[in-house]
């Protein structure tokens, strides 16, 4: 298990426990994409995970990596 890490994408915004969409395809071995609601708007971020995740699926960060990249995990279905 990761510990979880914070990093803010803006003065008072935490991109943990947000949920998000996946936009390109998190394959096993690198990122893929996903689309957060952040600063009143949507923004897309780099995404990992333990596991594949398709395209469209629903996912919550578990740990903000770097300013714009999240370790994700899927929102059961």
């Amino acid at each position: 298990m990761r510990k979880p890490v914070n990093v803010s994408v803006g003065a008072e915004e935490s991109l943990l426990g947000k949920v998000g969409r996946v936009t390109v395809s998190i394959p096993d071995n690198g990122p893929g994409e996903v689309l957060l609601a952040v600063r009143g708007g949507s923004e897309a971020f780099a995404a990992w995970s333990d596991e594949p995740i398709g395209r469209h699926r629903r996912v919550v960060v578990v740990e903000s990596l770097s300013a714009r990249s999240v370790f994700v995990t899927p929102v059961p279905l």
